[in-house]
């Protein structure tokens, strides 16, 4: 077919109009480290100042906050819906299985909005503040640094039925299973191995790991021994009893976690499945030897999971209180 002049200027301009459409879509959900430096020039230090109180006073907390992020990222994109509170129309993700009397850190979360929403109201989405506070989360437990991207937007509902699909990993997932669930969220086996990592800290409940001391084979019979006193075998009788997922430094961002599945002393079934003669043993063996090597990968699949479906541009919101809608 052919063109004559004005229809070949006008199939430019369309396609001039096409490219700068596909370019402004692109720009407009791209996540940038200095977000905020003109709207929210104080947003990081104002951050720091409450987690460092709140990891000051209770080291978990650091554990508890970047368990969070995870689990929002999982469910939906890191869009903050975790954080939502049950309304009359939608009911939260906070009484979701994998979340159930086990997620916390939201009233320190509710302190960071305060302070940032005085400091630049309307301006910084609680979805944000969740990634910022997952990696102060990190370096004020002794553990890598890194530029955290931003421009999140927040949810207006929640999750709670995606969340109890099971895009979430439980403890009890198989290697098979781990692989599959971090594949869905675009993360690779390599990323996936780093992630499991930040059971470096933080603590789990009798509930997630009885099975695996009185009935696993897998395991260091003097570890599981120990892990007995404190999580007795019936269901029902001390669930909530907690120990720590990596016993060596449990409130220190290290690669002890990794040295721990060598020796046959994963709390959860999911962490010795990295290292149980699979596909991720040598993995396992090499963040067990090089701790850069771990934090450099860490650092990496952290960033490619706030990556995930963030809402972006006029999607969403930017929400004046964390726990509901506007």
């Amino acid at each position: 077919m052919e063109y004559n002049n004005k229809q070949r200027s006008m199939l430019k301009v369309l396609m001039m109009m096409m490219v700068m459409l596909m370019m402004g879509t692109q720009t407009h959900a791209q996540l940038s480290s200095d977000f905020y430096a003109k709207s929210c020039p104080s947003l990081f230090p104002a951050v720091r100042q409450v987690m460092q109180r709140a990891v000051a006073k209770e080291r978990r907390m650091g554990a508890s906050l970047l368990r969070l992020f995870f689990h929002d990222c999982f469910v939906n994109g890191c869009d903050g819906s975790i954080l939502l509170d049950d309304t009359s129309s939608f009911r939260g993700e906070k009484t979701a299985g994998p979340n159930n009397n086990s997620a916390r850190g939201f009233e320190v979360i509710d302190k960071i909005k305060s302070r940032v929403e005085k400091l630049c109201p309307g301006v910084v989405s609680c979805a944000d503040i969740l990634a910022i506070s997952a990696r102060d989360s990190v370096i004020l437990l002794g553990g890598p640094k890194w530029s955290v991207k931003l421009g999140r937007r927040d949810s207006k509902n929640a999750g709670f039925t995606a969340a109890n699909t099971g895009v979430i990993p439980s403890p009890f997932s198989t290697l098979n299973n781990l692989v599959n669930r971090f594949k869905a969220q675009g993360l690779s086996v390599r990323d996936m191995v780093a992630l499991s990592g930040a059971h470096t800290i933080g603590l789990a409940n009798c509930v997630t790991f009885r099975n695996r001391i009185y009935n696993e084979t897998n395991i260091n019979l003097s570890y599981a021994l120990s892990r007995r006193k404190s999580c007795p075998a019936t269901s029902g009788s001390g669930d909530n009893k907690k120990a720590p997922l990596d016993i060596g430094s449990p409130t220190r961002f290290d690669h002890s976690y990794y040295n721990q599945l060598l020796d046959k002393k994963g709390l959860l079934t999911s962490d010795q499945v990295l290292f149980n003669g699979g596909s991720t043993d040598s993995l396992v063996k090499t963040y067990s030897r090089s701790l850069n090597t771990f934090y450099r990968d860490f650092v990496r699949a952290m960033i490619k999971m706030g990556d995930i479906k963030p809402l972006t541009g006029s999607n969403g919101q930017i929400r004046r209180n964390c726990r509901r809608p506007n």
